[in-house]
């Protein structure tokens, strides 16, 4: 029998951390905070420590200036709290698909040190789940030389693979702190207006995959009409919980996992936390497989509905940066966007207010100059606004522009057409 190590204080846990190893921080609503809270701390007395990371939640202390040249962060997805740091230069962005990250750590490209991660406390068996957040841990503790465990009483237990003994840890720390949650956002008319009109291209017994915000949260609430639907997605929220109530999310017309809601992670209320706590039709698994072409397309309809900040007349998207500021990330929007098309009877649907809260089209002429294609033209079908939505797949470059015309906010239509005529004269 394995043995397992003891619990020690948070400090005690990092104090073997070294300058210039490659720390990975565990993902979301799961971030090990006593954790990262216990390594800042010890800022004096490192330097050149490489922080890996996806979108992380609460504080992030060690990207406060006084510790440039201690601690650097390599983030794959920018969050609120890490926005301004790339921004700065104290962090970096490395531009990548969800599904490919874990291919990072495992095939030796970006080797570990070090993870981080928060897990739940172990059953009589002595395994530990990862919770609320899968992704790309599995691969982090699976590769790393050392595993650091912040076990803490509040994260639930998720079924899935994100399965880990306590032998496989080489220190835990015990915590009772609440896990971050995410309060579900009140919806604005125009996202309503948005969710019902995707909610109008979703069939029943399509398989699902969404986000978090406004816009999917009104898209979900608009499905509670639909029979038999499935969800097979990167990430949920509490709009899934609402679908399940009520009896329109069932999975029983999915091929893969036929009666789960299949995911990476999840984040939102406790209300969410606790009703996958345990709860077999909720399987989280690493993100290689959830966000993988290969296994999207292999359930009926998928239908994935995706965010962007604005949408070129030729059907570019960007939907991680403004201009040269980088914003989010690449995430899993390609991977299921691609998945979707590749599925009999999918859906691609790209979803976003016709202007910014300033009134600026986000349906434009061109992209911002430095601003990124996150998904290309040739990838998106379905373009949804409040206005309505329509579909570019096998458009021509100007039949594009026109419908998306039709879809802008009517005080752009004007300006967006004048646009048009300039592009497409000299072209």
């Amino acid at each position: 029998m394995m043995s397992s190590p003891n619990y020690v204080s948070a400090d005690a846990a990092v104090s073997n951390i070294k300058s210039g190893e490659r720390v990975f921080l565990h993902s979301a609503a799961a971030t090990p905070q006593l954790l990262v809270d216990a390594l800042t701390a010890r800022g004096h007395e490192l330097e050149g420590v490489e922080l890996v990371s996806i979108h992380t939640e609460g504080p992030a202390p060690y990207l406060d200036p006084r510790y440039a040249g201690v601690f650097h962060l390599n983030t794959f997805f920018v969050g609120a709290n890490t926005r301004e740091a790339v921004a700065q230069g104290m962090a970096s962005y490395v531009p990548v698909f969800l599904s490919e990250i874990p291919s990072l750590f495992r095939s030796g490209r970006m080797p570990l040190d070090v993870a981080l991660v928060q897990v739940s406390p172990p059953d009589k068996h002595g395994y530990c789940s990862l919770g609320v957040s899968v992704d790309i841990t599995n691969a982090a503790i699976e590769t790393a030389r050392h595993v650091i465990a912040q076990v803490n009483e509040n994260m639930p237990r998720v079924h899935g693979n994100g399965i880990i003994h306590v032998s496989a840890m080489d220190a835990l720390v015990h915590c009772d702190a609440p896990i971050f949650e995410l309060q579900p956002p009140e919806q604005s008319e125009t996202e309503r207006r948005i969710g019902s009109n995707i909610a109008e291209l979703v069939e029943d017994g399509a398989t699902l995959q969404t986000g978090i915000g406004g816009i999917p949260d009104a898209a979900l609430q608009a499905l509670r009409g639909h029979r038999h639907l499935g969800m097979h997605t990167e990430m949920f929220s509490d709009g899934a919980i609402d679908l399940v109530r009520c009896g329109a999310l069932t999975g029983r017309q999915k091929v893969r996992q036929w009666g789960k809601i299949v995911a990476g992670f999840c984040m939102g209320s406790r209300a969410l936390y606790d009703f996958v706590d345990d709860n077999p039709m909720f399987e989280m698994r690493d993100i290689s497989y959830v966000n993988d072409t290969a296994v999207i397309r292999l359930n009926p309809r998928v239908t994935a509905i995706n965010s962007a900040l604005e949408v070129d007349l030729t059907g570019q998207v960007c939907a991680d940066s403004l201009g040269h500021r980088q914003y989010s990330g690449v995430g899993g929007q390609v991977d299921f966007i691609r998945g979707a098309a590749l599925s009999p009877g999918g859906k691609a649907i790209i979803a976003l207010n016709s202007v910014t809260s300033r009134g600026q089209s986000k349906i434009v002429g061109q992209l911002k100059p430095g601003a990124s294609v996150t998904t290309s033209r040739a990838h998106v079908h379905y373009v949804v606004t409040e206005y309505g939505a329509v579909n570019l797949y096998g458009r021509n470059l100007r039949q594009r522009a026109t419908a998306l015309i039709g879809i802008a906010h009517p005080d752009h239509r004007e300006e967006l057409e004048r646009q048009a005529f300039e592009i497409f004269r000299r072209h």
